[in-house]
């Protein structure tokens, strides 16, 4: 009797050898330009992005991409992993992250390391999203305020 083998935890699902790809291709995008992120080009690539995504996602990307950036206007929009990041510095600081990206079931706002988010001993860097209400909106405003410090 034959069994499926168990999946090897050391192999990558298609949906994150694609965000890799993605990240691939936008370290190349970055060194052509000599390692420096133009706004300009950053904000292009995210609403391409935005535009590429489908109902709900793209709806929700769309209206995070204006409030962070009513929010914290010298933030600077780019891809990360295939996904709208806003960086400080050149470090991303938060991304977007659609529920179809890796088949999930609702959209997450995430926060990387340089985000000034700490409060103690333990703190959440991931949120998530499936509706944008006023409520939900100014919490963003004000997470993203806080993570850039």
């Amino acid at each position: 009797m034959s069994e499926t083998p168990e999946k090897s935890p050391d192999v990558f699902s298609a949906e994150e050898r694609a965000a890799m790809k993605e990240r691939a291709a936008e370290v190349r995008k970055a060194a052509r330009r000599g390692g420096k992120t133009v706004r300009e080009d950053g904000e292009a690539d995210v609403q391409a992005k935005i535009a590429e995504l489908d109902g709900l996602d793209r709806e929700l990307a769309a209206r995070v991409h204006t409030v962070i950036l009513e929010s914290v206007p010298t933030l600077t929009p780019r891809l990360w992993y295939g996904m709208p990041a806003y960086a400080r510095k050149g470090k991303t600081i938060c991304f977007f992250q659609p529920a179809k990206k890796f088949k999930t079931r609702y959209s997450t706002l995430g926060f990387n390391d340089p985000a000034s988010l700490d409060d103690g001993q333990m703190w959440p860097v991931a949120y998530a999203i499936t509706e944008l209400t006023p409520e939900v909106e100014a919490r963003i405003g004000e997470l993203v305020r806080r993570a850039a410090g």
